[in-house]
């Protein structure tokens, strides 16, 4: 046995040159460099395209039409990277991730208000089941991949797995909804309580904007500050895509009302928080000389758009 194995050890060395591993090895070498920039240029994608999901109207509601076009577009079109792996390009796609999370926690938000209010006639009714079901589904962590030792030694539903779980439910709601077997009740009070619930995240946004500003400025080299700019930005382009769809389901009540044009200054505040795409974040000091600070402009459009909210549902009030 020995000798097999000491001849097989000779044939090598005889067969294979140090030259050649060398070149093995600085093959492997640059193909590991390549992998990860090549990958993560090939896979990032922030998409902010205002008219996605609008181009055919929902024979359900408009706005459940676009978060299902939403979910199916973050988690499998363009691949949900936030729980990608050390040795997935993705991984490393920080600003995509916290994009990616931030649409996905404002149509979790959206979802409570069709539970609560919307998704049934009246607060003493029977809540929907499939609405019930969505709204666990997407709070589920957007970082779980089928296989964590830390947590479990056994294999994990993944965060895709759950969202589009969440999509199937919300496609047989609005299915049952056009086939007028599901609720979607279009009253002013269920319409100013869902704008109140996405003011009040907003404001949610806007203090961890002014608490992450204080604790100080790391300038250009603040290598946090893209993670919460893009979380936000990604939650203001959800609303914004799913206030498009409530306009269209609530149209009756918006022209009765004469909100029009109210809702088209918050729209397009909305708009400037998602043009915004600076290549580098920022978080200088508010009155700096040579840079600005991208948090607190995201900042301002943010409270832009929740004051104009505000505007709306006092209309509503009245």
């Amino acid at each position: 046995m020995w000798e097999t194995i000491k001849d097989i050890g000779y044939w090598l060395r005889e067969t294979i040159s140090w030259t050649v591993v060398k070149r093995l090895i600085y093959g492997l070498i640059v193909l590991l460099l390549l992998y990860y920039p090549v990958g993560m240029f090939l896979i990032h994608k922030v998409d902010s395209n205002p008219d996605f999901g609008f181009q055919n109207s929902s024979r359900g509601s408009n706005a459940v039409a676009v978060s299902i076009a939403l979910i199916d577009r973050e988690v499998n079109q363009n691949g949900w990277v936030s729980n990608d792996p050390i040795f997935k390009p993705g991984a490393f796609l920080d600003n995509m991730a916290n994009y990616q999370t931030g649409i996905i926690s404002a149509i979790a938000r959206f979802s409570y208000e069709l539970v609560d209010q919307l998704g049934r006639t009246r607060g003493s009714s029977v809540v929907d089941p499939d609405l019930q079901e969505v709204s666990g589904l997407l709070q589920y962590s957007g970082e779980i991949w089928w296989w964590n030792p830390s947590t479990s030694l056994m294999p994990v539903a993944t965060s895709e797995q759950q969202y589009n779980k969440a999509m199937e439910q919300l496609i047989v709601y609005n299915e049952r909804l056009a086939r007028g077997a599901a609720v979607f009740e279009k009253r002013s009070d269920n319409l100013l309580a869902t704008l109140d619930r996405i003011s009040l995240d907003l404001g949610s946004s806007s203090a961890s904007i002014d608490n992450y500003v204080k604790d100080g400025f790391g300038c250009v080299l603040d290598f946090g500050a893209d993670d919460l700019f893009f979380k936000i930005k990604g939650q203001a382009y959800a609303y914004r895509l799913i206030l498009k769809g409530l306009r269209r389901d609530f149209s009756e009540l918006i022209t009765t009302r004469d909100i029009e044009s109210s809702w088209n200054e918050m729209e397009t505040s909305f708009d400037s928080i998602i043009a915004m795409d600076p290549m580098i974040i920022s978080n200088c000091a508010v009155d700096g000389l040579l840079f600005q600070n991208h948090l607190t402009s995201e900042g301002f459009y943010l409270l832009r758009a929740r004051t104009q909210l505000k505007e709306i549902t006092n209309i509503l009030l009245k």
